[in-house]
């Protein structure tokens, strides 16, 4: 009896589940990307400071208030009065109280009583807006139970 000699064949792995998984991980780099660009908002034009540096550690929590002017196109300001940008919707600031409220209840229930003490309000103010207005909502923020302040500048050295 003869045996028949198998043919030598080379094993190739499916590279399929490997394409899978880099698109998957495109994705949501792509996604995780997108939210750390919502809370900059492209209408609050930073003052810039030589101090200003990014912090150390970053923040595990933080509430981000976007503060600047409705412009038109040319950049000329539509209202003289400045406007919390929450999303889509503008906020006056002096209006803001309750929205800190929310945000305060918010932070509760996703992770128990007193978290928004651990919360850092990061306030993104445009260099046009008066310091008195920011220190009003400061004292917004401390009535709604906030207790930690961060202010966003950009630095000397940055273009633009």
């Amino acid at each position: 009896m003869r045996i028949k000699r198998a043919g030598s064949s080379v094993v190739e792995a499916d590279m399929t589940p490997m394409i899978d998984m880099t698109f998957q991980l495109i994705a949501f780099f792509m996604i995780v990307t997108n939210f750390e660009q919502t809370q900059a908002d492209e209408r609050v034009k930073l003052p810039a400071d030589q101090l200003a540096r990014p912090p150390l550690v970053p923040r595990e929590d933080e509430l981000v208030l976007n503060i600047g002017f409705i412009r038109n196109a040319q950049g000329e300001k539509v209202d003289p009065d400045p406007f919390v940008f929450l999303g889509d919707e503008n906020v006056r600031v002096l209006d803001y109280g309750p929205y800190l409220k929310q945000e305060r209840q918010v932070a509760e229930l996703k992770h128990g009583d007193g978290a928004h003490k651990n919360m850092t309000v990061v306030i993104r103010a445009d260099s046009e807006v008066p310091t008195g207005l920011v220190q009003e909502l400061i004292k917004l923020a401390q009535e709604a139970g906030f207790e930690k302040f961060a202010f966003k500048a950009k630095s000397d050295e940055e273009p633009g």
